[in-house]
């Protein structure tokens, strides 16, 4: 089995040996960076399960991979898996919905705060010999608007509680009983954005969201609006944000996720001051990992003991 994800007998050591006593073979990734194409590529040929991090299972990948039985994604985001050709090689792909949930929804309110606050200019200001006191806003009071009403939504919803704030949420498919017992009112998208001091953005990027949060969004917004992205870079049109920033319509953003990754330091959105900018690391807990470790890897062994796994994504 090829374990692709970075530090993962560290982070999932009760998953990692859940797999080793059910006498699963281990070819773990020993580098502080993801595989590239052609790592992957020369591991596939003899490969019959796989714990997925970021590394791409596409067609020419599934093709190097005949004895492949499972893509186990320690994760929830699966656009850097073609669900479709796994389908028709016979190869299960599982995710682990909802077991970083609360990691990334406290991501998110920490992604707030420091917009809010300024909490990283001053430290890092009193770092280098300055002491600039900032004069912030109250998360309390204020309204915020969810693009998505998922797993992450509602504990982010349930954590804001305490704030005494007014929740939104747009999502097609939302559960209407469970926005009635967390107080949020479901509406359309346009009114979760519209009037309200923050959007934060928990949807999955798929083809029909690309660039959800585009120009005439963010227009649609309105002035002094903070903008928080902890799902995926390619929901945000990182042009059209920009300009909004630029502009001063969008008031700030908080942002864990790029349309390309790792960001490059020169991209335009890392020259303001207003923007704070995590490296995709909102699902990163210890406690997330174990959850995500343990689920990840027992569907493996269901799937090897012939039962069906949890979490099966196609």
């Amino acid at each position: 089995m090829i374990v692709g994800p970075v530090r993962y007998a560290e982070l999932c050591a009760a998953g990692r040996e859940l797999l080793i006593e059910n006498g699963f073979t281990l070819v773990e990734n020993e580098r502080s960076v993801p595989w590239t194409a052609d790592d992957l590529a020369a591991l596939l040929p003899t490969a019959a399960a796989s714990v997925c991090g970021v590394e791409v299972f596409d067609r020419d990948a599934l093709a190097l991979a005949p004895e492949l039985r499972i893509i186990s994604r320690l994760g929830v985001g699966l656009d850097n898996i073609d669900l479709a050709e796994a389908r028709s090689r016979g190869v299960d792909v599982v995710n682990a919905p909802g077991g970083n949930a609360a990691a990334v929804a406290e991501l998110a309110l920490g992604l707030l705060l420091s917009v809010y606050r300024q909490i990283p200019a001053m430290n890092s200001g009193i770092r280098t010999g300055t002491w600039d006191r900032f004069v912030g806003a109250e998360i309390s009071g204020k309204s915020i608007g969810l693009i998505g009403f998922g797993a992450v939504s509602r504990l982010l919803a349930r954590r804001l509680a305490g704030f005494d704030v007014d929740i939104v949420a747009y999502d097609p498919f939302g559960d209407t009983d469970e926005a009635d017992r967390l107080g949020v009112r479901l509406v359309s998208l346009e009114d979760a954005v519209s009037n309200v001091d923050v959007v934060s953005v928990h949807a999955p990027h798929v083809e029909s969201t690309h660039h959800l949060v585009d120009a005439g969004l963010l227009a649609s917004m309105r002035p002094g609006t903070v903008l928080l992205n902890t799902s995926r870079g390619g929901l945000v049109d990182e042009s059209a944000l920009t300009d909004a920033l630029e502009s001063g319509h969008i008031a700030g953003a908080g942002l864990d996720v790029f349309e390309v990754e790792p960001v490059r330091s020169d991209n335009p959105l890392l020259a303001f001051s207003n923007v704070i900018a995590t490296t995709h690391a909102a699902a990163d807990s210890l406690e997330a990992y174990h959850r995500i470790g343990l689920s990840t890897a027992q569907a493996i062994v269901d799937v090897f003991s012939g039962r069906r796994p949890q979490a099966l994504a196609n």
